[in-house]
């Protein structure tokens, strides 16, 4: 007997706004009690140009998480604990390696109420750190969108925020649709599949647009130098001052240190579902797909360590409605088993086309966030007091590997830029876009997609300057110049 379709509101989900909460996330904890929070996230700025976090939160009651009511309440109480976490950590000349109990107690007790680790998460600086401007406007719409709170206080933070939380909202819809077409694969019902397949494809074309609206008020130079050190991690940070992790202390026994990546869009549920309901798998970065796969047309189980790895920094039942779709999705296997019905598999194809061009704009963006501003930072001074750290590379971030020193950006000679999520951005990047293009399944398609050279006649879709033989070529401010082996990240997608 089939596993049933999953039902949307048993994961916490929302038919209208996917996994961003049905009703606006809170901008202030409700009960006074938590006052002491809130005016440290509030001065957040002030606190981090002083040099004074440390000793505010240092000095900071022990509160108790048993005030904390509703879902969103404790959601709340993550997002401000984890704005300050980070800003204590990274708010001094050199990083804080330990986490003192006041803040480590109740992170804890949160954390583990909603089955998250204890660091700035996606979930925490996008999906709960919202409001609407207008409330009776949609939240679709980047002009009607707000952050609640902010490490830096920039237009440019909040807007690098506020692109993910529309791109949520538009794509939000998505997700019931798809869990449609399942249902109605299941019934041989090829057309419902088809239309459902048509709309998710105008969808992520929506999604695509909405993505390049990043360049239009996040500054290269501002995110790079400012914004992204205070979102990294504690993982793979040795060159930052951080060779073990963070010491969260509860007032008992001397804790283990801990590693966690920070926030990174590769802990975007929403992105993770696309790749499910079309059945994209993803291999291990320069794994190759084996020739004559026995299972060729069909979904493999998840392999890629690192994508797997970023479920543990989604809320739990995000997580848990993820692992059910794997177990549901058939629409791969039901178009493969179609291909005679051209509506169908042109359909199927539009949305992998329309998501190769999605991950292909992404590949552009950090190029333009990450790489050229890293390259170009080895000519220039490291930027002075107004840079949150200045003996720290930006390279890493919220699921971030390594951070190096900002007039050696690869740390020692050789070392590697890495990116958000602790790997190499953009072999894994181009690997994760090829790998979209895979299950296509007429022939056109199959050569418009194609990660090779194309044959005479055909134009591939657009590959941000990548050569036939695999390089990447970027033309930017900086002069064009070959990301072959380059790294470094916003996210990964």
């Amino acid at each position: 007997m089939l596993p049933p379709v999953p039902a949307l509101a048993d994961y916490n989900i929302s038919p209208d706004h996917g996994f961003l909460p049905t009703e606006p996330p809170l901008d202030i904890l409700p009960d006074p009690y938590y006052s002491k929070w809130e005016w440290i996230v509030a001065n957040l700025q002030p606190l981090l140009l002083t040099r004074r976090i440390r000793d505010i939160v240092d000095k900071m009651p022990l509160l108790s998480t048993a005030y904390l009511q509703s879902g969103s309440e404790w959601r709340r109480a993550y997002v401000v604990l984890g704005f300050i976490l980070h800003g204590y950590v990274w708010g001094g000349n050199v990083p804080a390696e330990h986490i003192p109990p006041q803040l480590t107690i109740p992170l804890f007790d949160v954390c583990d109420h909603l089955e998250l680790p204890p660091v700035a998460t996606y979930a925490g600086v996008c999906l709960w750190n919202y409001r609407p401007i207008f409330p009776n406007e949609p939240i679709d719409d980047i002009h009607n969108l707000a952050c609640n709170n902010t490490i830096t206080g920039s237009f440019d933070e909040q807007w690098f925020y506020l692109i993910s939380v529309a791109i949520e909202a538009r794509g939000g819809p998505s997700i019931p649709l798809m869990l449609q077409a399942i249902s109605a694969a299941r019934t041989g019902n090829s057309l419902v599949v088809t239309e459902c397949l048509q709309q998710f494809a105008e969808i992520l074309d929506e999604l695509g647009s909405l993505l390049e609206r990043m360049y239009e008020h996040c500054d290269p130079y501002i995110f790079y130098h400012r914004i992204r050190p205070y979102l990294a991690g504690s993982k793979n940070m040795a060159d930052a001052g951080l060779p073990n992790g963070l010491f969260y202390h509860t007032g008992k026994a001397t804790p283990s240190p801990r590693q966690y990546g920070g926030g990174s869009n590769a802990q975007s549920s929403l992105i993770q579902f696309f790749d499910i309901v079309l059945g994209i798998e993803h291999r291990p970065t320069g794994e190759s797909r084996p020739s004559g796969d026995a299972k060729d047309g069909l979904l493999g189980a998840p392999r890629h360590g690192f994508i797997q790895e970023m479920r543990a920094y989604m809320p739990g039942p995000h997580r848990r409605f993820l692992e059910h779709v794997s177990s549901v999705a058939n629409i791969r296997e039901y178009v493969e088993q179609r291909r005679s019905d051209k509506a169908l598999c042109i359909a199927y194809d539009a949305c992998l086309s329309m998501l190769r061009s999605l991950r292909d704009k992404h590949i552009q963006m950090v190029s333009r966030y990450i790489i050229i501003p890293s390259r170009d930072s080895k000519s220039r001074p490291p930027p002075r007091a107004t840079s949150p750290r200045r003996h720290q590379s930006q390279s890493t971030s919220t699921s971030t590997a390594a951070a190096t020193n900002l007039a050696n950006p690869r740390g020692s000679e050789g070392k590697k830029l890495r990116g958000t999520g602790g790997t190499a951005l953009i072999p894994f990047l181009k690997q994760a876009r090829d790998e979209t293009g895979e299950p296509a399944i007429d022939a056109w398609a199959k050569r418009l997609l194609s990660t090779g050279p194309t044959e005479a006649g055909f134009a591939a879709l657009s590959k941000v300057g990548e050569l036939p033989d695999g390089h990447l070529e970027v033309v930017g401010l900086s002069g064009t110049w070959a990301a072959d082996d380059s790294e470094g990240g916003i996210c990964h997608w």
